[in-house]
């Protein structure tokens, strides 16, 4: 195994333990948790930084995560509210479902875009793991930032 590899995975296990760590610590207070949620999407993008990665280059992970964990949040909530725990649960598990092929279009159709342009699309094991990471965080706290001013 070569270091690149190792520090890759260094990175995406040390992203996964703060991002558990910092939303446990906050879960309470529900009414910042999607601000906190971006903050920590941004914390994942700029965790790339050190290893000469461009952010645009990771685009097409961020909007697959993006549009996936957005709809799943949804369909979580309305689940949760029609079902409670088990509606929750079905909500997000046929909504990541259904996000993952809706999602898939996106970033596929991204990736062939930047094909045709000057933006490197060469697939790496870190750019993929936090790209959708970052999107993911993105999608699920904008949700529940708009959840949280509209009191859902």
């Amino acid at each position: 195994m070569n270091k690149r590899f190792l520090l890759s995975i260094v990175d995406i296990l040390g992203l996964c333990v703060v991002i558990a760590a910092v939303t446990l610590m906050f879960v309470q207070n529900s009414q910042w948790m999607g601000v906190l949620l971006i903050g920590l999407g941004v914390m994942c993008l700029l965790s790339l930084v050190p290893f000469g990665i461009k952010i645009k280059s990771t685009l097409p992970d961020i909007i697959f995560g993006l549009i996936d964990n957005g709809i799943l949040a949804i369909m979580a909530i309305f689940g949760g509210y029609f079902g409670g725990i088990t509606g929750a649960v079905l909500g997000g598990v046929v909504g990541n479902a259904i996000t993952d092929g809706i999602a898939g279009i996106f970033e596929g159709y991204i990736a062939e875009k930047f094909d045709g342009i000057d933006v490197s699309n060469k697939r790496t094991m870190l750019k993929s793991a936090v790209g959708k990471m970052a999107g993911c965080l993105f999608g699920a706290g904008a949700v529940l930032a708009f959840a949280s001013l509209f009191s859902l």
